[in-house]
């Protein structure tokens, strides 16, 4: 079985239809296409084996061709709120960042996520985070506030979790009790967005940490494999649902680890994509999941393993 890998391709606009037609040509799947201005950027999975392939066809194009690990996962930024009082300069660089990496990220800040001893997730909250693959929650400068308040806003949280905080790292796994899976230190709150060198760097550390427990659960999953590949049934729904080719959205079907996130609203259309034909006899009903989203009654797509189908499409 071909094992598809995340790559980002940055070029210029001219041509680059060239890229895509290639990437389709070599049973490879784009994710997400940006445009701006003169530049054009891919999120794309491609064949391991093909990627020099690709990268020779780019350079006359003045292309180039990353690997970009967090392509094809939504990750939820959590702040205990976006208020000045959390100083949400450095959630957004978090988002902004992950979203240059491949991610797609929603920023999510708590109603009631500040105060030590009044902190706490609301269902809504709860359930949105545990929507995405991976949550980076965005802590404060202080490891007593750390210590007291993060349970109250991890509570049923059943997604990786990565912590980043203002104390080291050593600090932060001696704070945080039952642990996470990853912890960046030295990211406190800061009243400009980073710039620095050494900021930039704490960046790129948090990208490695969050690749690390994501590379772990995709290991996870290859031993029980998902019924479809996300981004083929991206591919089959935007294919056959016309409307989401209408939608304003930058990803009107958001790919995950596990499933789908369809920008559409359930009660008019997830009879239509339940009955939407994956394979030959095969629904969508037939291999995964379909429920509401609890952010704005979108769709979400939870796709079931081989394990429970016996379906490998």
């Amino acid at each position: 079985m071909t094992t598809l890998v995340p790559v980002t391709y940055k070029g210029g606009v001219y041509r680059h239809d060239e890229i895509m037609d290639l990437i389709d040509d070599l049973g490879g799947y784009i994710v997400q296409k940006h445009v701006m201005a003169q530049d054009v950027v891919l999120q794309s999975f491609v064949p391991r084996d093909d990627i020099e392939m690709i990268r020779r066809i780019a350079k006359p194009l003045a292309g180039e061709v990353v690997e970009a690990p967090l392509v094809g996962t939504e990750i939820a930024v959590v702040s205990p709120s976006l208020e000045i009082h959390h100083l949400p300069h450095i959630s957004c660089d978090i988002a902004e960042y992950l979203r240059r990496s491949g991610a797609k990220t929603n920023m999510v800040g708590l109603a009631r996520g500040f105060g030590k001893r009044i902190a706490n997730l609301n269902d809504e909250e709860r359930d949105v985070i545990n929507e995405h693959d991976l949550a980076v929650y965005a802590l404060g400068n202080f490891e007593e506030c750390i210590r007291q308040k993060f349970p109250a806003i991890r509570r049923e949280i059943h997604v990786p979790i990565v912590v980043t905080g203002a104390p080291d790292r050593e600090t932060l796994m001696r704070a945080i009790d039952p642990p996470v899976e990853g912890y960046v230190g030295g990211i406190g709150r800061i009243m400009h967005r980073f710039k620095r060198p050494e900021e930039l760097g704490k960046l790129d550390e948090l990208v490695d940490e969050i690749s690390r427990v994501l590379d772990a659960r995709r290991d996870a999953l290859a031993k029980d494999p998902l019924s479809v590949f996300p981004p083929r049934l991206m591919a089959i729904i935007e294919e056959q649902i016309h409307e989401v080719s209408l939608l304003t959205h930058p990803t009107p079907v958001t790919a995950q680890m596990e499933g789908l996130r369809v920008k559409l609203p359930y009660d008019s259309y997830a009879d239509d994509v339940r009955s939407l034909e994956v394979a030959e006899g095969v629904t969508v009903g037939d291999i995964a999941d379909v429920t509401p989203s609890r952010m704005r009654n979108y769709i979400l797509i939870r796709i079931k393993p081989f394990s429970e189908t016996r379906i490998l499409v």
